[in-house]
């Protein structure tokens, strides 16, 4: 569980594309120090198209603020850069050719909210979305007790090949051996004087 009713990343960069997947792993990172494991793709999906507008429309420069708020059970996040110019979201279906014109229409679809405001001093505006935050569950602090049961060894069989002959009359042995069992013949042993 999610013990601080506030937490708070920001990260300043320059919106190139070698730039935007370093920011995508921060995010990733950050929301896994936070334990938002499942909001990791959306988020990182989320934070790429904002990134991409800025490097494809801001001016006079690509210098932008990424913000990452977790503010009770609710993850912001938040593109902020100093062109004036309100982006729109498109009314019309990008066609299935077009590179571009899904950014804000993605962000729209990934979010349970998004939006646009202009920032207070006036110079740019911040563009953000925000998504419910599950925590991961945890694994259990305390001690699982695991049952131990003793290991028994496989029982041996052990078979002794004995001659007949020798062996005491006491025990019985049977004289004759079924004929569907064939019988080996005996082998000699040679014994050596030592």
């Amino acid at each position: 569980m999610i013990s601080h009713s506030r937490r708070h990343c920001v990260v300043e960069l320059q919106a190139l594309p070698s730039r935007i997947g370093q920011i995508r792993r921060i995010l990733s990172a950050q929301l896994r120090h936070w334990q938002l494991d499942p909001l990791i793709d959306r988020a990182a999906l989320g934070v790429t198209e904002l990134l991409s507008n800025v490097h494809r429309h801001a001016q006079p420069d690509k210098t932008c603020v990424v913000e990452i708020e977790l503010r009770l059970g609710r993850l912001t996040v938040s593109v902020i850069d100093s062109d004036p110019r309100l982006p729109v979201l498109r009314t019309t279906q990008a066609g299935p050719l077009e590179t571009c014109g899904r950014g804000l229409a993605l962000v729209e679809a990934l979010s349970e909210a998004w939006g646009v405001r202009e920032r207070p001093d006036g110079l740019g505006k911040v563009v953000w979305f925000s998504l419910t935050a599950a925590p991961t569950p945890v694994a259990p602090t305390h001690p699982v007790s695991i049952a131990a049961r003793p290991v028994r060894e496989p029982t041996r069989t052990v078979v002794v090949a004995v001659d007949p002959g020798t062996v005491p009359a006491a025990l019985p042995v049977p004289e004759t051996v079924p004929a569907a069992l064939p019988v080996p013949a005996p082998s000699p042993v040679a014994v050596r004087p030592g």
